[in-house]
């Protein structure tokens, strides 16, 4: 698939070590446990399991045992975790936002993390309808970033989120148990309190430039 392959979003800054290297012994250490039939070995991996926990409740406000329970919920071979968003344009030009209640109401594109037994595009369509009450199509895939590389707060799992042009079918503002507020901005006017855990002012620029110019490229890190 062709497109631009940029190194790092402008003015972002990568990923602390601590938080590199503690991601690494975590997916190190889930899919030991996974292959791993020896107990000796089991016992090793549960060991750099918890001292991946160790490492990052260092360096952040969590506790360990709160971080060591979210890591044994993940099983399996570790992959990153899959996100999708839709950019949603209307006639005037302007992108829907929603906001999130479960980030302070801040704004952000509609979205979340991809379902098992949907494909990306089936699921970005299903979340912009349960945050927005807008039926949409995806016409294309503009982008897919490593969330690590563009500017957003650290977090405990690799993501990748796959960003979707979305045509408008139908369907009104409606807000769900997610969503306290359904919204549409010209690019000139977007909010400040934006969601930057899910929605970057950068990601939202870059998907002003998709509508406008649908030919460009697929970008990916």
């Amino acid at each position: 698939m062709a497109g631009t392959r940029p190194a790092m979003t402008q003015g972002a800054m990568p990923d602390p070590d601590w938080l590199t290297w503690g991601r690494e012994i975590q997916a190190i250490a889930q899919t030991g446990l996974e292959y791993s039939k020896d107990p000796f070995d089991r016992d090793r991996f549960a060991a750099l399991r918890r001292l991946a926990a160790r490492i990052m409740a260092e360096h952040t406000s969590a506790a360990a045992a709160r971080i060591e329970s979210l890591f044994d919920a993940e099983t399996g071979y570790a992959t990153p975790k899959v996100g999708v968003r839709g950019a949603v344009f209307d006639t005037a030009g302007r992108i829907l936002m929603v906001r999130e209640v479960a980030d302070g109401n801040r704004w952000t594109l509609p979205g979340g993390w991809a379902d098992v037994n949907q494909t990306p595009a089936q699921s970005v369509v299903r979340e912009v309808f349960e945050e927005s009450g807008y039926r949409v199509r995806a016409v294309k895939l503009a982008a897919v970033w490593d969330r690590a590389r563009h500017a957003q707060p650290p977090m405990a799992f690799s993501v990748v989120r796959m960003f979707f042009l979305c045509a408008l079918e139908g369907g009104a503002d409606s807000t769900s148990l997610e969503t306290s507020e359904v919204g549409w901005f010209a690019e000139a006017g977007i909010p400040d309190d934006l969601s930057v855990r899910r929605t970057s002012a950068h990601h939202i620029s870059r998907m002003f430039a998709h509508w406008r110019e649908p030919g460009l490229a697929t970008e990916f890190d």
